[in-house]
């Protein structure tokens, strides 16, 4: 069994280096579909964060005011930006097989590239959203500390998160399509039980339990922490969503892998 899995890993490996081209097209593909016949074209990336900022930041800071230990809107914002990036490749991994049918059924390549150049396109539009986020952090007077050289760091988590996330809901849409209506409930739920628009330190009772196995809090946090409060992530959390995080990846990646002869005929 070990065996098998180490070759499946290989072969996933390798076909990704022989392929990485094809990748690159698909990448470039999915921005320019994305974004054609739009008039603000890598705006939306910054627009859709900002609205839901302003939003936000009014009943938050008049409504029913919050204390997040930092001015609101910078809070709510790196929040966004970093949940948008998981949400939205989420979103368009999930139908990224069953939107092309003819190239799943008729052309040889490995399949996880549609997935995955789903999440890198994301990745794409929270890199444009970012520069918002910096002239956040400028107008509110955050400094930039040595702790941001481990913002990589915490991007590839999210990332290998993403990706094997991306993996399993693009494989199960293509066996059972009501997996796209069921994800749109799911990641709505998700949003609120994880520290992007509040912190959620003090829940208690079952509901504490529930939110903190949500392995997106501690890369949140994590953004938060190297950005804007000039410290690495907290130890122990950020360690065991990386565990996590590569565990998912590599979980989702093999389970797709092993899928993959399924695909042409239940597409």
């Amino acid at each position: 069994m070990l065996k098998r899995f180490a070759a499946d890993c290989r072969e996933m490996v390798l076909e990704q280096g022989q392929f990485r081209e094809l990748l690159v097209q698909m990448v470039r593909r999915d921005l320019l579909i994305r974004y054609k016949q739009s008039v603000m074209g890598f705006g939306w990336a910054i627009f859709m964060p900002l609205v839901n900022t302003v939003i936000f930041s009014v009943v938050f800071m008049r409504v029913a005011p919050l204390d997040v230990g930092m001015p609101y809107p910078l809070f709510a914002f790196s929040g966004l930006l970093s949940w948008n990036l998981f949400a939205s490749a989420l979103r368009f991994s999930t139908v990224s097989l069953t939107s092309n049918p003819n190239l799943v059924t008729k052309v040889y390549f490995p399949r996880e590239i549609f997935p995955f150049a789903a999440v890198i396109v994301a990745v794409v539009d929270s890199a444009v959203g970012a520069i918002l986020l910096a002239a956040f952090m400028i107008y509110y007077g955050v400094a930039i500390t040595p702790a941001i050289l481990f913002l990589p760091v915490v991007v590839l988590v999210q990332i290998a998160f993403t990706a094997g996330v991306a993996l399993l809901l693009a494989m199960g849409n293509l066996f059972y399509r009501d997996v796209k209506y069921l994800f749109e409930v799911a990641i709505t739920a998700w949003m609120f039980g994880t520290s992007v628009l509040y912190p959620l330190t003090g829940v208690g009772g079952w509901a504490g339990v529930l939110l903190k196995l949500n392995p997106m809090t501690p890369i949140v946090d994590a953004y938060r922490s190297v950005l804007l409060q000039g410290q690495l992530p907290a130890t122990e959390p950020f360690l065991v969503v990386t565990v996590v995080s590569l565990t998912v990846l590599v979980a989702g990646w093999v389970s797709f892998h092993r899928a993959e002869f399924q695909f042409a005929e239940n597409i």
